[in-house]
């Protein structure tokens, strides 16, 4: 029987706290959605932090610790994937004025303080956005440069953390083989394919396909889509051989007019996987496939 993995997306940084009270937004409820989604069937948990106050999205590394703290503590097992996309984000002021740049959209922090909740808490996996790209409407753009995605990968193999590799596109993978290439991150390889994102890899079969070409075989991936897509690419991304993410940072909804938790979304994803007669795989098979390092 085939097996996949789960990931659970708990939270994210956008702007979904308006849209539904199931978000997360305090380290209590972050990781009370983390538990939750482990014993639901996800193997691992990719967590963003939000300030409890306003519900931003933050880099506090406070924040992070009590998550993790409150997930390390349950009594579920689960892999704790941190994020470390937060610090890259540009906003210019206007089309016609780009500059001075808007100071509430604009968070840009070199590496090492991107990384100071990772090399703090040394979770088993955090994320390396790999490039820079439009990132939704307006003047934002996620910001990842050649020296920076170089000098992180660096400090995150130095912690014994596994990167997940964050490809919204085609040349992101080509910058995260390059990486690699010159001895900066490690096999075995972890990459999520980030479909459907204005404006990088759109969520149709041709390019999906295109980007699964593009993984390394040696390499594990995985894959999902935004929206009401979530749950068609549990199936895609199983059928195409990878694994699958879901969860609130992407998808809000269980059906049409449906708000979902993100144990809900995770027990929905099992159900499909186990009438495609997948298999689930656990966090313990996770850490032998990836060879990941428990710091707790």
């Amino acid at each position: 029987m085939s097996s996949v993995f789960i990931t659970c997306a708990v939270t994210g940084s956008g702007d979904t706290t308006g849209k539904s009270e199931l978000v997360p937004v305090t380290p209590e409820h972050i990781a009370s959605d983390c538990i939750a989604a482990a014993r639901a069937g996800a193997a691992i948990v990719h967590i963003h932090v939000r300030d409890p106050i306003t519900g931003v999205g933050s880099r506090e590394t406070d924040l992070y610790a009590e998550v993790v703290e409150r997930v390390r503590g349950a009594d579920v097992d689960v892999v704790i994937n941190l994020t470390a996309g937060m610090g890259g984000d540009l906003t210019f002021g206007s089309a016609e004025r780009p500059f001075p740049l808007d100071e509430t959209g604009t968070d840009l922090a070199g590496a090492t303080e991107r990384l100071d909740h990772v090399r703090r808490l040394r979770p088993e996996i955090c994320t390396l956005d790999c490039g820079t790209m439009n990132f939704g409407e307006g003047d934002y753009i996620m910001t990842n440069s050649t020296a920076t995605l170089k000098e992180m990968a660096r400090q995150i193999q130095a912690l014994g953390v596994r990167p997940e590799i964050e490809a919204f596109d085609t040349g992101h993978l080509w910058q995260a083989k390059s990486l690699a290439d010159e001895g900066l991150i490690d096999d075995p390889a972890m990459v999520q394919l980030c479909m459907g994102v204005p404006w990088g890899a759109p969520p149709d079969i041709n390019t999906l396909m295109a980007m699964v070409n593009n993984v390394p075989d040696s390499w594990t991936w995985s894959a999902f889509s935004l929206g009401r897509r979530q749950m068609e690419y549990v199936a895609l991304a199983a059928i195409a051989g990878g694994n699958v993410r879901v969860g609130l940072e992407d998808n809000l909804y269980l059906g049409r007019g449906r708000l979902a938790s993100n144990a809900d979304l995770v027990a929905r994803a099992v159900e499909i996987l186990d009438r495609m007669g997948y298999a689930v795989r656990g966090p313990d098979e996770v850490r032998d496939e990836l060879q990941l390092t428990r710091h707790d």
